[in-house]
């Protein structure tokens, strides 16, 4: 079931018949279609906000900059220095979102809520109506969170979906799923990997995967 895409759809992109763009890039069927109602809406929107002097196309540029840059790097510096910082995984776990911004990253005004896994308990995050994804701390979703197999699937059968995952967890191990809402999303803080003992917060960074910060994954482990 896992499988990203990276798809675009900006529209319409004019081809000749060598399947080539005019730019030389490889044509691509998904960028040869009509625009969809929410592209035409969003891109008139846009226009006459601009227009009207609401923002201007250097705004909207900067802000498209902050979301792009935006990625699982964020939310594992979080948790390296929950790793390492006692009383910081104390402030996480009591308020993730005070937390978070107090590593500098603002995710806005909604409330983010961090759970723990442990040997007893394996948390899974899933939106069950939609996508809702701590994107300021975790970056875009991928397409498979986004997919009506795992909103749907991870609330009734979540072990055989972390099993698809390459995740198979003990029987004893208690799995809890958390649906996210339009204003409360999750983040897991997935459990510190055996021999990792003196490692720099930096370093342990670079052992937090995106997967593992949702609960379809582990953490790297040292060496690997």
């Amino acid at each position: 079931m896992p499988h990203d895409h990276d798809h675009s759809h900006d529209g319409a992109v004019p081809h000749d018949h060598t399947g080539m763009s005019p730019s030389g890039h490889p044509y691509r069927p998904d960028q040869d279609t009509a625009l969809s109602y929410w592209q035409v809406m969003e891109i008139a929107v846009r226009e006459l906000a601009v227009e009207r002097g609401l923002i201007t196309p250097a705004e909207i540029a900067a802000q498209i900059e902050t979301m792009d840059a935006r990625s699982p790097a964020n939310g594992a510096a979080v948790v390296a220095r929950a790793w390492t910082d006692p009383a910081f995984k104390a402030r996480l776990l009591a308020d993730a979102s005070e937390a978070s911004r107090e590593m500098g990253f603002d995710i806005g005004p909604l409330r983010l809520i961090a759970v723990e896994n442990t040997d007893e308990v394996h948390n899974v995050i899933v939106c069950t109506l939609c996508s809702c994804y701590p994107r300021n701390l975790l970056g875009l979703p991928p397409d498979w969170y986004k997919s009506r197999a795992y909103r749907s699937r991870t609330v009734k059968e979540p072990r055989r979906v972390l099993a698809e995952f390459g995740l198979t967890l003990p029987e004893s191990t208690t799995v809890r799923v958390h649906d996210s809402t339009a204003d409360m999303r999750y983040i897991v803080l997935p459990a510190r990997p055996e021999g990792t003992e003196g490692m720099t917060a930096e370093a342990l960074a670079e052992l937090v995967t995106r997967d593992s910060m949702i609960g379809t994954g582990l953490p790297r482990s040292p060496g690997a």
